[in-house]
């Protein structure tokens, strides 16, 4: 298609027609330039195809389709590899299906563990989130399928999701809910970006020109679409001058914004030009993203299944496993437990719901093991306890050798559109874990749920396994992992806390009548936690395995680069137990001795990698600026101050097995506004000021800080808290206390600027 030539031909009701869908699913065509209409579908963890009834909730039933593990289990795997994999074979179906975008990945980070959609997430740290968004991208996308990464920006809680305000500070916005997308649209060049309802800052985020063309364009080079959240058009005018191209979904609602389109543009209120942009993007879409440009691509329910059971066993965490508890020994006499045996839960609900074609249960997977028995225990519809029910788990708990519990979150308990209310398990779930461990001292539980419970039992059971929301492939990777047939490999991506009070936006989370403050700042998941050194459940990526791993070095390729150098960091690994696993190695950065609240230790690399007995692999990381680097909002971009650095290395946020360090010299300095309010310290000590500060005051600062340091001054003990004043007070106050006149102040104060 050549697209600036089409735009030529197109009257101004087409180019407006463009912005709206035809329907709930499908973009317009316009059949006498050869315009076709394209499909796009709800994911991200399988396609959610309608082709009767619409909606955008998951209430109306769409195709027969393989249910992929949630983004929240798929980020436990931290294996990039795996991320893509799904992506391809998504796209393969989307070909097979005619779809030409899937409204995926979601990479809201997650502020809260209450968030009711956190299941569809990631993870609570932007680095993790963006590293799997970009692999899933690149690997649908390799099947001429687009992606379209949602929910931009600062979607983080469904309490009034369609109109609330997310209020956060520059640096916030920029260093943890940006940064998660960020670099997954710069490497990963998703074809679609979904703006989301929220206000951000005041402005309504389908309209806010600062975040769809200033950052998302402008600054990050994006190319593709925005499209609408469904139903998320505000001031659709507006909106399109703000950088918002395809408003979704269609009808009579957008037919009506169509016309105001073109009002806008015939009064002179809305230039051409901007129409003109806006039309190209879409049309570039459709011509690069149109189905049937792979024939021989089919999908297959049976073959997707098993890449998405392969998939739900690298997502399972194993949590907890005192004395070797796990893996069970064929044989072992044991009771499985738990309404989940006969229902299991493997996805959250709302948009992403997939009407799976097949769902093996744990109760398929034991049919035909002897010495396995089944108590449902509790009833997954209820909170309240069966008191009957519980009477027979016990009892056969108490007469097995071993009690394997699931349990988990019921569906309502986590759901687009509500946020949950407390971080527990249900009651009757908790009760029946405590009554089972009170008989049977070797009991495991399993646990289905798509974000952290609380654990009030955690420090009595011997064994835990967190499965997340598994995917159609659930069950029959969790007994694969109890039996050992796989090695758990799956690490935290969230942070598990001891208590919901305990987390960093307990005050205030969702906020008051529709206002979302974010007053935690940067300090979100472990970053609150460590800064903090405070107790939590399991910690961010936590997780363990049947064998052990032994880190060894961790050596700079320098010890000393400009902020404009890259750094390389090596690492050996080894596995020193008996059986094959993975491993997924973490790398740390952590500023030492800051001028500005930084976190302990951030995520900037991570590998798995796989090691049989024995064997050992040394692993590169490369570290260029962004791995240092925080957000400026003097300079309103990232910076790195000079400085020494700590790089830590470990398996996990609180079990790091080696450190170095590393001195950054920052190529500039940033920039500092003299005033008379300028305080002397700042004065002193930056490089443009500090030679004249030093010329005129550093005799009379110099004797004063010896006789602080010395205690020989006249001032006494107080002497050092004086000088600290000193470098505090501003520079105008040298009037106030006789040192300079108003003229003698006003003139060096100009010569510092020159």
């Amino acid at each position: 298609m050549e697209i600036d030539a089409v735009i030529r031909q197109m009257t101004l009701e087409e180019k407006a027609s463009l912005c709206s869908g035809m329907d709930f699913w499908h973009t317009k065509e316009v059949e006498r330039l050869g315009i076709p209409s394209e499909m796009l579908c709800d994911g991200p963890n399988g396609l959610r195809k309608q082709e009767d009834k619409a909606d955008h909730m998951g209430i109306n039933e769409s195709i027969q389709a393989v249910c992929f593990p949630t983004a929240s289990a798929v980020a436990a795997s931290f294996d990039r590899k795996l991320a893509g994999k799904i992506g391809k074979t998504l796209g393969r179906e989307c070909q097979a299906e005619g779809v030409s975008m899937l409204l995926g990945p979601g990479v809201n980070i997650k502020r809260s563990p209450l968030c009711g959609r956190n299941f569809e997430y990631y993870s609570e740290d932007p680095y993790q989130s963006s590293e799997m968004a970009a692999a899933y991208i690149k690997g649908l996308q390799s099947m001429e399928v687009g992606a379209c990464i949602k929910h931009f920006s600062a979607n983080n809680q469904e309490t009034r999701r369609q109109s609330g305000d997310s209020v956060m500070d520059e640096r916030t916005l920029h260093e943890i809910y940006l940064a998660s997308f960020e670099q997954a649209v710069k490497e990963g060049k998703p074809a679609g970006v979904m703006c989301s309802y929220n206000r951000v800052n005041g402005t309504f985020a389908s309209e806010n020109k600062e975040l769809l063309t200033d950052i998302l364009r402008a600054r990050w080079g994006y190319d593709g679409i925005v499209v609408t959240d469904w139903g998320a058009v505000k001031d659709r005018v507006k909106g399109l001058g703000a950088g918002l191209d395809l408003e979704m979904p269609g009808g009579d609602g957008s037919r009506a914004n169509d016309m105001r389109i073109v009002k806008a543009v015939r009064d002179g209120i809305l230039p051409e030009s901007t129409l003109d942009e806006t039309v190209r993007h879409i049309l570039q879409f459709i011509d690069k993203y149109r189905p049937g440009r792979h024939p021989e691509a089919v999908f297959d329910r049976e073959e997707d299944y098993q890449t998405a059971l392969e998939a739900a066993k690298e997502c399972g965490v194993l949590l907890k496993n005192e004395c070797g508890l796990l893996p069970l020994a064929q044989g072992t006499k044991a009771a499985f437990i738990g309404g989940f045996i006969e229902s299991p839960r493997i996805q959250g609900s709302g948009s992403s719901y997939i009407h799976s074609a097949r769902i093996p249960s744990i109760l398929d997977c034991i049919q035909g093991m002897e010495n396995v028995s089944y108590a449902k225990g509790f009833d997954v519809a209820s909170d309240e306890t069966d008191e009957a029910a519980l009477a027979e788990a016990v009892e056969l708990a108490g007469k097995c050798e071993v009690a394997v519990i699931f349990a988990g979150l019921p569906g309502r308990s986590e759901a687009e559109g509500a946020d949950r209310l407390h971080l527990e398990l249900p009651p009757n779930q908790n009760r029946l874990i405590v009554a089972i461990k009170a008989v049977q001292p070797r009991t495991i539980v399993v646990l289905s749920n798509g974000a952290p419970v609380t654990m009030p039992w955690a420090a009595q059971i011997p064994a835990i396994l967190e499965m997340y929301l598994a995917g159609d492939g659930s069950s029959e990777a969790a007994m694969s992992l109890l039996y050992g047939k796989t090695n758990p490999s799956g690490k935290l991506a969230e942070t598990f806390p001891l208590c919901l009070e305990d987390t960093p936006s307990f005050l205030n989370f969702p906020g008051e009548k529709g206002r979302a403050e974010y007053h935690e700042g940067v300090f979100v998941g472990y970053r609150y936690y460590d800064k903090k050194k405070m107790d939590v459940l399991f910690p961010f990526g936590h997780g363990l395995s049947y064998t052990t791993f032994r880190y060894t070095g961790c050596v700079l390729s320098e010890d000393h680069i400009r902020d404009t150098d890259r750094v390389t960091v090596s690492v050996t690994v080894e596995n020193t137990g008996k059986r094959a696993g993975k491993e997924v190695v973490q790398l740390y950065t952590g500023q030492c001795g800051s001028t500005i609240r930084r976190p302990v230790r951030e995520l900037k690399g991570f590998e798995k990698i796989e090691l049989q007995p024995g064997s050992k692999k040394t692993i590169q990381f490369t570290l260029d600026k962004s791995a240092f680097a925080y957000y400026e909002t003097a300079i309103h971009d990232w910076y790195v101050e000079s400085g020494h650095y700590e790089i830590s290395i470990g398996s996990s946020s609180r079990d790091i097995r080696c450190k170095t360090q590393l001195y950054i010299e920052a190529s500039q300095p940033l920039p500092i506004e003299v005033s008379a309010e300028t305080s002397i310290g700042d004065l002193l000590g930056h490089p443009k000021t500090a030679a004249a500060m030093q010329k005129i005051f550093g005799n009379l600062l110099g004797k004063a800080a010896d006789e602080a340091d010395s205690g020989s001054s006249s001032m006494g003990e107080g002497a050092g808290n004086l000088m600290q004043g000193a470098m505090e007070m501003p520079i105008g106050a040298l009037e106030s206390f006789g040192v300079l006149t108003r003229e003698q102040l006003d003139t060096f104060l100009d010569s510092l600027r020159s």
